[in-house]
C-alpha cells in the first residue's frame, strides 16, 4: 500500500508550527537571539488583542482600543523576557496577567477618568457608608437616590459613569487603583505587605458575603469566572447596562467598607 503524501507544508519544506515555536523559544532562551524574540512577539500578538478586548469592553468609547493594545505589547515583551521554560507552565497563563497589568498601568498614566465621575463615585460611596451606619443594612437604590437628592434615573446614570472606571483585579478596583505588576516570585513580597494583602482580601470576602444575592453573583461571575458583563446579563436576564450598574454599586459598597475599616 502506498503511504499517504505528507502535508503540503512539509512537502514544501516548511517546519511544523509547534516545532518552530519551540525552536524560537530555545533560540531566545539560550542565545538571546533578537530575531527569535521578534518571532515570539508576533506569534503571541493575538493574546494581547484578546486581553485588551476584554479590558476595553467596559471602558468608554473615548479610550482608543489601539492604545490598550499598545500598552499590552509592553506587558507581552516583559513576559517573554522573564519567562522560564523550565517552570512547566503555559506561556499564555504566565503572560496574560502581565499584559493586563501593563494595560492598567497605561490607563492610570493616561488619567482618563473625568473628575466629575470620580466625585460622583465618592458621593455614592459616602452615601452608602452613612446609610449602612444609620440603618444597619445595605440601602436600596431608592434610598440612595433620596439621600443624594437625585432621581433614581440620575443615580443609574452616575453608576454607569462610575462603572467605566472599575478596571483591574477586585482588590485593586476596590482600593481605587490599578492592578499591580505580577511578581515573578509569589513569595518575594515582604511579610508585612503579605499580611496586609491577606487582611485586605479577608475584609473583601466578608463584604462580598454581605452583598445582596444578585450583586454577589455579579461579582463572582465577573471576577472569579471571568465572564463579561454582557454574558452575565444573559444569565441573569438583565441588560448589559444594568449589570454594569450593579457591578459599580457593589464595588462602591465594598470600597466604603474598606474605607470605614481604614484600608483605603
Amino acid at each position: 500500500m502506498t503511504p499517504p503524501p505528507p502535508p503540503a507544508g512539509q512537502r514544501a519544506g516548511l517546519a511544523d508550527p509547534e516545532q518552530e515555536l519551540a525552536e524560537q523559544w530555545a533560540r531566545w532562551s539560550r542565545r538571546g537571539a533578537t530575531s527569535a524574540r521578534d518571532h515570539l512577539i508576533v506569534h503571541y500578538s493575538p493574546l494581547v488583542k484578546f486581553v485588551a478586548g476584554r479590558v476595553g469592553a467596559g471602558l468608554p468609547r473615548s479610550v482608543d482600543p489601539a492604545d490598550l493594545v499598545g500598552y499590552g505589547v509592553f506587558g507581552l515583551i516583559d513576559a517573554i523576557d522573564k519567562f522560564d521554560l523550565t517552570r512547566g507552565i503555559k506561556f499564555e497563563t504566565y503572560a496574560a496577567p502581565r499584559i493586563r497589568g501593563a494595560i492598567y498601568d497605561g490607563l492610570r498614566e493616561l488619567d482618563w477618568v473625568p473628575r466629575t465621575v470620580r466625585a460622583r463615585g465618592r458621593q455614592i460611596e459616602m452615601a452608602i457608608a452613612e446609610l449602612e451606619r444609620t440603618r444597619g443594612a445595605s440601602p436600596t437604590e431608592a434610598e440612595l437616590a433620596e439621600h443624594l437628592s437625585i432621581s433614581e434615573d440620575e443615580l443609574a446614570s452616575w453608576l454607569s459613569e462610575v462603572a467605566s472606571t472599575t478596571v483591574g483585579t477586585l482588590d485593586r478596583v476596590i482600593a481605587g487603583g490599578a492592578e499591580p505588576e505580577a511578581s515573578d516570585d509569589a513569595h518575594g513580597a515582604s511579610p508585612a505587605l503579605a499580611t496586609e494583602a491577606n487582611e485586605l482580601r479577608g475584609i473583601i470576602r466578608a463584604g462580598i458575603r454581605e452583598l445582596p444575592e444578585r450583586e454577589r453573583l455579579v461579582i463572582s461571575l465577573y471576577y472569579e469566572e471571568g465572564l463579561t458583563l454582557g454574558e452575565i446579563g444573559d444569565i441573569l436576564g438583565l441588560t448589559e447596562a444594568r449589570v454594569s450598574q450593579l457591578h459599580a454599586r457593589s464595588v462602591l459598597q465594598l470600597r466604603s467598607r474598606l474605607r470605614t475599616s481604614g484600608h483605603v
